[in-house]
């Protein structure tokens, strides 16, 4: 019997990781309608305000940031480190070949990854997956944790990774329902506002090494033009993933 009890013992966690993948992958009821459109209603209100966003923006800058060094991974670039700054700006660097089309699609990720990230969120509730939606962003922040190279960076993802963990911990299904489509409406929302923010800043030449100026000596094309690209990725996604929030008649599979 002691023997018994050992073994239990011992597999015990293996039964909890087990519960966990399960879980994660077990579709879960969907939230009440009005529930999504009140997350969204908050969304928006941490977007627009100002005094709000220069808070709320953080997350969207790690969001951000991981979008260049996940495509800089990705198109073979070797990471080196991240920066979240106090002012909401931050850094990503990377080595390896400067020009090219993986050079391009590393630069380019980073005013798209926000907005991208809420429409795979989106796919991923109206597939009724919010375990798994929040235990993607658990997998992806410690990642991103491991790049960071200043205490600013850490403070402000180890507080997100937080957040999350102990809404997917300790929260009900509806208080996980709730905090999964605030962030994905956050993300929504919140892709859009930096674009004609950016474009704002390089009319007053304040940003001469934006993304989109790099983009522009990189290739040859308007500055403009990749602004003009980063608006339409994040209003399309944005219109696409609140009709899918919202109620589409056919969702993905």
């Amino acid at each position: 019997m002691r023997g018994c009890g050992t073994l239990r013992a011992v597999f015990a966690p293996l039964d909890t990781l087990y519960d966990a993948v399960t879980a994660a992958f077990t579709a879960q009821p969907p939230p009440p309608p009005w529930l999504v459109g009140a997350a969204g209603l908050v969304a928006l209100l941490a977007v627009l305000p100002r005094r709000v966003w220069r808070v709320s923006r953080h997350a969207v800058t790690i969001a951000h940031e991981g979008g260049h060094a996940l495509t800089a991974l990705l198109t073979g670039r070797r990471l080196t480190g991240i920066r979240l700054h106090a002012d909401t700006s931050g850094l990503t660097v990377w080595k390896g070949r400067p020009t090219g089309p993986g050079m391009v699609f590393t630069l380019l990720a980073g005013y798209v990854a926000p907005s991208l990230l809420g429409l795979g969120g989106a796919a991923l509730l109206v597939a009724d997956r919010i375990t798994l939606l929040l235990w993607l962003a658990l997998i992806l922040l410690p990642g991103m944790l491991v790049m960071i190279r200043n205490a600013f960076g850490v403070v402000t993802v180890v507080t997100t990774m937080a957040a999350v963990l102990g809404v997917t911990w300790y929260g009900d299904p509806l208080v996980q329902a709730a905090f999964a489509d605030l962030a994905v409406w956050f993300l929504l929302f919140g892709g859009v506002r930096p674009v004609p923010e950016l474009q704002r800043l390089r009319r007053r030449g304040w940003l001469p090494d934006s993304d989109a100026d790099q983009l522009a000596r990189l290739t040859g094309l308007p500055a403009g033009l990749w602004v003009a690209l980063f608006g339409l990725v994040n209003v399309a996604s944005l219109l696409l993933g609140a009709w899918w929030l919202l109620g589409a008649p056919t969702m993905p599979g």
